[in-house]
């Protein structure tokens, strides 16, 4: 579109005539790229509210098929953006038990003494696979399990973003596990 675009009737044909030429391509892009036909169909009348109050703004839209395709494309990742960090943020309210807590996972200290070289066993253990981990992913873990820190106080602390804190944790927690059942088979052979 014309930055010069002339009468306001003249600017509703020209949005109007490019709206009925662009319409059914950006649909049909969008729709590959979102499931929803009722999202898909959001999000292409976003696109086309935004030619729209460009025009009104008499901002220049010249190559207006790419200019739609580059508005839809920023909404679809806004959205996926948003739901990505919905599902992070209801993961940290809910903070999903990873297997149970460390204490719960040794042998009671009241056991007798076998149970009780056990449980130091496995802690020499833990401590050892605890400093294998790489720095971010330790402090994320024994903040989070073994001092009860919850995901929202440590992004708030650290300035890290919560899905950051939740994937390190993971990374972690898988590292973890491989490693503690080497030990675990190790010691079953004994």
């Amino acid at each position: 579109m014309d930055a010069a675009l002339g009468d306001p009737m003249s600017q509703d044909r020209q949005i109007a005539a490019a709206v009925r030429r662009e319409r059914p391509r950006l649909l049909a892009f969008i729709r590959r790229r979102i499931d929803d036909a009722a999202e898909a169909e959001d999000i292409l009348q976003e696109a086309l509210y935004e030619l729209v109050a460009a025009a009104r703004l008499e901002e220049p839209v010249e190559q207006i098929g790419a200019w739609l395709t580059r508005v839809a494309r920023n909404r679809i990742i806004d959205r996926f953006r948003r739901r990505r960090t919905a599902a992070a943020d209801a993961a940290a309210v809910h903070e999903p038990d990873e297997g149970g807590a460390l204490a719960d996972l040794l042998p009671s200290a009241d056991a007798g003494p076998e149970a009780e070289v056990i449980r130091q066993i496995l802690l020499a253990e833990i401590e050892q696979a605890l400093t294998e981990l790489p720095p971010e992913q330790r402090e994320v873990f024994i903040a989070q399990e073994l001092n009860g820190v919850s995901f929202q106080e440590l992004a708030a602390s650290s300035g890290v973003s919560i899905n950051t804190l939740l994937s390190r944790k993971r990374y972690a927690v898988q590292f973890l596990r491989r490693r503690l059942q080497a030990a675990w088979d190790d010691w079953l052979m004994i």
